[in-house]
């Protein structure tokens, strides 16, 4: 058994996870919610979060590229802000893919029942974690080829929906909400009709939408060449914003004023079906169910690299570092799915667990900004500590540590947010206990490496 990770991840596999760690189940679903909740400043509000994330993604790419020793994010704040943090990072962003993995199993089965509602949640959801684990055991180039493809869904469907709408608005297509037209979406109230609240609430939904973008920190390790990959993956993270989110909504909302919208339903099956495409909720829940099962799949792959690299610092169980002779973590993959198996159990005794997950998923959510911020930090730090590094970089962050503390700022701006929306203060709340857990938890591993 070896203890080395193998770099069989191509330029095609970074440049594919990167634009599906950028597009969520959140697009395909929540987007109608967004929309109800900020009307036409949610393209605003799309336009912020996603600068601030894509300096976020550059601050973390310049360290990646500064030591490629670096195996994931977590590395980075091991050395930078000090070997709790990297605790911290490791074991928490282990816990944000369990509780969005087992979520993502859910939606998997709930996707299956629209199809055959025969088929008990807890048996699909069962499959899914098999099937996912074999091929996450077999080789880590056949997960970049599983996230290649599945990405490919999620781009074609977005692609076909602006293009659809493009035609329609350029054609002044007539439907039941009046003749398709760009000034639907400023004539409907203006820009901000549900004022600044609607629009600063908006700003959660967008970071939701967002979350798992960090993915490429994780696949460093395991990238070919990534001082050329890295850098291309994230440089396009802007092109991906405009397009598949902007463009998106843009088009929607030119076609269907956004007050028309339901905010329970997918606006994408709205738009399809007006234009008379049949099985158009079809093909929607076939892409979600894909987008579902990529997540998914994303969580097997980021919470192994994790375990693996919280033992290489040993700040976890030994066994998390033994590889098969593929290269592939094999005890860390089996743990983290064994984890997701307590999705099939839930799904199996509490068949409506959709509650239960929504206040979990909450608590993952707020972790990952806390992660996001971290991540930041050790940025300001590495400009501090290792003016050399940051200096001779091919790779800097615009603005450097003055950058850093702008997003650490809008960071903290998110959890304020978060506490004062009823529906999210749950997560801010419970957030700190989870970190004196993970304390506790650190000071049994330094007592247990100490002797």
């Amino acid at each position: 058994m070896g203890e080395q990770l193998k770099r069989e991840l191509s330029n095609r596999h970074i440049q594919l996870i990167a634009i599906g760690g950028a597009i969520g189940t959140g697009l395909f679903l929540g987007a109608g919610q967004s929309i109800h909740l900020a009307g036409p400043s949610i393209l605003l509000t799309y336009i912020i979060v996603g600068f601030v994330l894509f300096m976020f993604m550059r601050a973390m790419g310049e360290m990646l590229l500064s030591n490629t020793k670096f195996n994931s994010f977590a590395d980075i704040t091991h050395e930078y802000v000090g070997s709790l943090a990297g605790f911290i990072t490791g074991w928490t962003y282990w816990l944000t893919w369990i509780i969005s993995g087992m979520a993502e199993v859910t939606a998997v089965a709930k996707y299956v029942s629209f199809w055959w509602p025969q088929i008990p949640n807890w048996l699909s959801a069962l499959a899914c974690v098999l099937l996912l684990m074999c091929f996450n055991l077999l080789s880590t180039r056949l997960f970049g080829e599983l996230e290649f493809w599945f990405a490919i869904i999620k781009v074609a469907t977005i692609l076909a929906l602006i293009a659809v709408g493009v035609v329609m608005i350029v054609m002044a297509y007539q439907t039941p909400y009046g003749e398709a037209s760009v000034s639907n979406i400023y004539s409907h109230g203006g820009i901000f009709p549900n004022g600044l609240s609607g629009f600063f609430m908006s700003f959660q939904m967008a970071i939701f939408s967002f979350l798992g973008i960090e993915m490429i920190g994780i696949t460093a390790g395991e990238t070919k060449n990534p001082e050329k990959t890295i850098p291309k993956a994230i440089n396009n993270v802007p092109f991906r914003i405009l397009i598949f989110y902007i463009g998106a909504i843009a088009v929607i909302i030119s076609i269907i004023p956004w007050n028309e919208l339901d905010p329970e339903s997918s606006p994408f099956v709205k738009l399809f079906a007006l234009v008379g495409i049949p099985f158009a909720a079809g093909i929607i829940n076939f892409v979600v169910l894909t987008a579902a099962a990529s997540a998914c799949n994303s969580g097997i792959f980021a919470n192994s690299r994790t375990l693996f690299g919280l033992a290489d610092r040993q700040q976890a169980p030994p066994k998390f570092q033994v590889t098969n002779r593929r290269g592939i973590p094999l005890t860390a993959i089996l743990v983290t799915c064994s984890f997701l198996m307590f999705a099939v159990l839930l799904n199996y005794f509490i068949p409506n667990a959709t509650t239960v997950f929504v206040y979990i998923s909450t608590v993952s959510t707020v972790l990952n900004i806390f992660i996001w911020t971290l991540i930041t930090i050790a940025y300001y730090r590495y400009t501090k500590q290792r003016p050399d590094l940051h200096k001779r970089s091919k790779y800097k962050m615009p603005g450097g540590k003055h950058m850093a503390v702008c997003i650490i700022i809008f960071f903290i701006f998110i959890f304020g947010v978060l506490l004062v929306n009823p529906e999210t203060r749950i997560g801010v709340i419970f957030a700190p206990l989870w970190l004196i857990v993970l304390a506790l938890m650190y000071r049994q591993y330094k007592k247990h490496t100490a002797q």
